[in-house]
């Protein structure tokens, strides 16, 4: 979800603004540097690589080793240098992130304050969803320009050194999103592990790819025909060397077949021959074959005979990011909404009820504003629990809002972070029986501002749950009142709420516990 990275382009900024990204990734760490005018358009000024061997550390040892970790300062010392010469020197000019080569490494604490320490620089290592949401960043804009991609069920998948992500987008909407362990420096690491002879080293790649490509076919469900489009350095070397006329504005096309026949050639060639004979680097020769032999069996267990590659990156998607002025646009809201609603379908949760307590919890967030005061990011927060409350009953009717924690934060949930899963699922588990307390499950992990954001909106949730207790939706407009140490929520066009009143008596005393003040549901009399 968001970073906490603020947006930096105004509209009475004119003048264009530079700006950088850069991903410390497992084989190398690539930064752009582009402008971005007041509308928001990019227009991008240059890039650097530069080869480390942070993946090679994490996925055979867990940690980064000290040389790695010097490697990395000498690269970011040198970029710093071309940044300062780009004017590129306030925070919220430049966002730098590592993915999973330091988000596993037992050392990356240490990895990130030596990396501090060195440079100035702060690095932020990005989960899984935050990937995940930045691909959709940069990959949206390509699919609105294809008419059929718009329209078709399309499978975006990137293969980098450490995992694997997949979306599916339909019509420009998230219908399925995940991160699975399949990376080529994982493969390779796999392959040194089991020390098998050269001959017998393919079969077994061959065998640990199709194990993960039979998992994502199964969770993706393809059941009728997809677009398949490649992301990623190691699938646009293979274009760069089978195309001639490669429109790098656009998306290229390669078959199947075509991918595969390259792919045999590659894997029979040594690290050393590759690198001599196509001009890249030992790590990118490393692994090239591995992540191009995912893609084919990827193809083939989709059933598809061409593969579009599309000439976008994870610094594609940062910048973005930079651009959007609001993390949170509408668009991107409502792909998460999707998500949870999905959620819901899978546990077969009464939609009606739980739509209809998401829209009274909203406008209850919106009246509350000066008693709750936290920010709009908490109202989807919100939203998301109020939809997702019952999917407990799913497991059992007894301890439903226990199950409900569970099932909420064992679950993917598109463009969420972890502590943003867990602030939706602590909610959920707050809306009946009883308060927060210290000792529960999830609730101690959090910090005093989570820990009352999470009060604050349960408390206000049970109020919205109460205001559909005959699960019928005739509460559909309320005034709310606040007066002092009392909140009055009056109800128009229903004559009898006395099954509402019922509920709220039972399940308002969170809220005056956390804002000190009673809950009263009336009848508006006026006409």
């Amino acid at each position: 979800m968001s970073s906490g990275f603020s947006p930096i382009i105004r509209s009475e900024d004119r003048k264009p603004v530079p700006v950088a990204v850069i991903d410390i990734g497992a084989t190398s760490i690539r930064m752009a540097i582009a402008e971005i005018d007041f509308s928001g358009k990019i227009r991008l000024l240059e890039t650097l690589n530069q080869a480390v061997s942070l993946g090679k550390d994490t996925f055979s040892q867990r940690r980064i080793r000290k040389s790695s970790i010097e490697d990395c300062v000498r690269v970011l010392k040198s970029y710093r240098k071309l940044l300062r010469e780009y004017g590129i020197t306030q925070p919220n000019q430049i966002r730098i992130v590592a993915t999973s080569a330091v988000r596993e490494a037992m050392n990356r604490m240490a990895f990130l304050d030596r990396i501090y320490v060195a440079t100035g620089m702060s690095v932020e290592p990005i989960e899984e969803a935050e990937v995940n949401r930045i691909t959709y960043m940069g990959i949206q804009p390509l699919l609105q320009q294809d008419p059929k991609l718009a329209a078709s069920r399309t499978v975006v998948v990137e293969i980098g050194g450490g995992s694997t992500e997949i979306l599916v987008v339909r019509g420009g909407n998230v219908l399925f999103s995940n991160t699975y362990r399949l990376g080529s420096l994982r493969l390779l690491e796999t392959l040194e592990r089991f020390d098998a002879p050269k001959a017998k080293q393919f079969v077994i790649m061959e065998s640990q790819i199709r194990r993960v490509v039979d998992q994502i076919c199964e969770q993706v469900q393809v059941d009728t025909p997809v677009e398949l489009i490649a992301l990623g350095g190691d699938v646009r070397f293979a274009v760069a060397n089978l195309l001639e006329d490669n429109n790098q504005e656009s998306l290229s096309t390669l078959s199947t077949d075509q991918l595969a026949e390259f792919t045999k050639q590659i894997l029979t060639l040594s690290d050393d021959e590759m690198a001599r004979r196509f001009g890249i680097s030992f790590q990118d020769a490393e692994t090239v074959g591995p992540a191009l032999l995912s893609y084919v069996l990827l193809a083939r267990g989709f059933g598809v005979d061409t593969i579009r590659v599309a000439e976008v990156n994870l610094r594609d998607g940062l910048l973005q990011d930079l651009a959007t002025r609001d993390h949170w646009n509408a668009d991107f809201r409502n792909q998460i909404i999707r998500s949870a609603i999905g959620l819901g379908r899978k546990f077969h949760f009464d939609e009606k009820h739980a739509r209809h307590v998401g829209a009274l919890a909203r406008k209850l967030f919106a009246d509350l504003q000066t008693e709750h005061q936290l920010d709009h990011r908490m109202e989807l927060i919100l939203y998301l629990a109020a939809l997702l409350h019952e999917i407990g009953l799913y497991v059992n009717v007894r301890s439903n809002h226990k199950h409900a924690l569970y099932l909420i934060r064992n679950s993917e949930l598109f463009g969420l972070s972890r502590k943003d899963v867990l602030l939706v699922a602590l909610i959920a588990r707050y809306h009946r029986r009883s308060s927060p307390k210290p000792e529960h499950e999830g609730y101690a992990t959090l910090d005093r501002d989570d820990r009352v954001a999470v009060a604050k909106l349960a408390a206000i949730l049970r109020i919205a749950i109460s205001m559909d207790e005959s699960r019928n939706q005739r509460i559909q407009d309320f005034k709310c009142r606040v007066e002092p140490h009392r909140v009055v929520l009056t109800v128009r066009g229903v004559e009898d709420i006395s099954l509402e009143q019922l509920a709220l008596k039972q399940n308002g005393g969170l809220f005056e516990e956390v804002f000190g003040s009673q809950v009263l549901l009336r009848i508006s009399r006026t006409r």
